[in-house]
């Protein structure tokens, strides 16, 4: 199903459809307001999706999606159905082996199956989570495929760590057209696409390693595995990515023995400048490579050893900045979960990784289902690499042309042109105030919270001469969460140029409101810089900056009244326990 064939749901006309479309969101338990710790915020999701429409995302392919919408698709979704639970019930056929136990756990699931299934509902992969998740519970086997894994791994990286594969890999010959009439530099680009395009082939080699007699094959084997077709429109785009000056790549990994083709890749790409974040699974789940895989599989460990790993699952956008910033190329980090890709229940460093980076690069079938075969796009270009009839696919989507992105450059560059208005006062004699205030803590007002503010800046300007004053509800654009404007107000108020900092209090707040001839609305009256999620992060900012500027003048309420307001909602600007208010 195309995009253009699909058909979305449109509430509010069909009483019991609107009903059955919430119910698929609660029967799979990735509804926000039914499940809130565990399934994305609105905000968290629109860093990784475009929304249109008010649409809701849901994580399967439109065909999967559309099947249990018109509940006319039967044959088609009981299929899949039941490749999830024979693939379950194999589990129990090659892992247990005494006969009581192996009746007991098939009886089980059979009867969880028959269970899960009867609404039709369920989205198969959340079916596969869950029976899943009975088969480990019962057996206490954390990891039933890890021996399998390392094997696979070590065959494949036998293969690449050959003299035959170096060898096959480094051969020129009749390989580049016209080679006499390349510059140099064009003759090393043209090497790096070769080299690509040849480690990416052994993508479409997972027989090799999955031979339970492998052997590294012979020059002339490896040299035609490198002849593998490549389908799709994606190819192109990926050597784009390859000439752009340090490409940040975020790179989902696929199972066993080809995560060590990615990791291979990922390793080749670093090697020339770029930023590559392997993505792995948090715990074991079936071939998928997880981070326990990364410590416990000697292969993973050696090929991953320079590797800088990313532990934090809810890493601030300005820490993931200042790591991607280091010197160093290659990164490791779970995308949060314990499924198949899962956009509405990932962590919240995966999405603020998909946020900062170029593209992402995901791999194999399910991959494509969830972000190729879907009419959703994304904040970020997409490349799926599958493996397809003996050959490569290679598919691209482009990121939603109306998304804006600021990058962390982009942000900079705004930081450094308010620096530069702060300098040219000081050399003035202007005294800099720079003046924190509500922006987006109450749900709903940041335009009546930045009327408010300029008004109470207008005020203190008549008041006052040579006086410079930063009025950030000024410098807000669309597209900028609060992600955004954090990063780039720490980098302006640590400049060293502010002389007084000063944090709204609630009179600026009635103060203003007078000012406009208005009383002051429910919503606002007893408000001060306290109620702000901000402006409390601002105020440990402003006594750290204080401690190395100490003829700094801090005006506001007390220190010891900023206690209240705890994290942003991801990419909200408001703080996360005032999402239901």
């Amino acid at each position: 199903m195309t995009a253009s064939e699909y058909l979305p749901v449109t509430l509010g006309t069909d009483p019991d459809q609107d009903a059955w479309f919430t119910a698929f969101f609660l029967e799979n338990h990735i509804d926000p307001f039914a499940y809130p710790t565990k399934v994305c915020t609105l905000e968290q999701v629109e860093f990784m999706i475009f929304p249109e429409n008010n649409e809701r995302f849901f994580p399967c392919s439109d065909r999967m999606f559309s099947a249990i919408m018109s509940r006319k698709s039967g044959r088609f979704l009981l299929a899949r159905y039941r490749e999830v639970y024979d693939k379950i019930i194999c589990l129990v056929d090659e892992f247990i082996d005494s006969e009581y136990d192996r009746k007991f756990l098939t009886g089980l699931i059979k009867i969880k199956f028959e269970h899960e299934i009867e609404s039709r509902l369920l989205i198969p992969s959340r079916l596969e989570k869950r029976l899943y998740k009975i088969f480990l519970s019962r057996t206490h086997i954390e990891d039933p495929y890890s021996d399998r894994k390392k094997s696979e791994n070590s065959k494949a990286h036998r293969l690449i760590s050959s003299e035959t594969f170096k060898k096959a890999l480094n051969h020129i010959n009749g390989t580049i057209d016209n080679i006499e009439e390349l510059s140099l530099y064009e003759l090393r680009e043209k090497i790096k696409e070769i080299e690509l395009q040849r480690l990416l082939s052994l993508l479409a080699a997972g027989h090799l390693w999955q031979d339970e007699n492998f052997k590294v094959p012979s020059l002339s084997d490896v040299k035609s595995l490198f002849n593998a077709g490549i389908s799709g429109n994606g190819l192109p785009h990926l050597m784009d990515l390859l000439h752009k000056p340090k490409s940040k790549i975020l790179w989902l990994t696929d199972e066993s023995g080809d995560a060590v083709v990615d990791i291979c890749i990922a390793r080749f790409l670093a090697e020339l400048g770029h930023v590559v974040i392997l993505v792995v699974k948090e715990t074991p789940f079936f071939k998928k490579v997880s981070l326990t895989d990364t410590r416990t599989d000697p292969t993973l460990a050696e090929l991953l050893g320079n590797a800088h790993f990313i532990h934090d699952k809810a890493i601030s956008k300005n820490k993931l900045v200042q790591r991607l910033k280091r010197d160093q190329n290659l990164y490791v980090m779970s995308d949060g979960t314990k499924e198949a890709l899962n956009l509405l229940l990932v962590s919240t460093t995966f999405s603020r990784a998909f946020k900062e980076v170029d593209c992402v690069v995901s791999r194999g079938k399910t991959q494509k289902n969830r972000l190729i075969h879907t009419h959703f796009q994304f904040t970020r270009n997409i490349i799926n690499i599958t493996a397809e009839d003996g050959g490569l696919s290679v598919t691209f989507k482009p990121s939603h042309p109306d998304f804006i992105n600021f990058s962390h450059t982009d942000l900079e560059e705004k930081a450094g042109r308010i620096i530069d208005q702060m300098r040219s006062a000081k050399d003035k004699n202007f005294t800099v105030m720079f003046y924190s205030g509500i922006i987006g803590s109450i749900p709903g007002k940041i335009d009546v919270a930045k009327k408010i503010m300029s008004v109470f800046i207008d005020h203190l300007n008549r008041q006052s001469s040579d006086l410079f004053i930063i009025n950030p509800s000024m410098y807000y654009e669309p597209g900028m969460d609060a992600d955004d404007l954090m990063y780039m107000w720490e980098i302006v108020q640590r400049s060293g140029y502010i002389d007084i900092w000063r944090f709204q209090t609630a009179d600026d707040i009635a103060d203003s409101f007078a000012l406009m001839n208005q009383k002051v609305p429910p919503e606002w009256i007893g408000k001060d810089s306290t109620y702000s999620t901000g402006c409390t992060k601002e105020m440990r900012i402003a006594q750290d900056v204080q401690k190395k500027n100490p003829e700094m003048q801090l005006i506001g309420p007390s220190l010891n009244r900023f206690m209240r307001r705890d994290e942003y909602g991801v990419g909200s600007m408001y703080d996360q326990r005032l999402a239901g208010v």
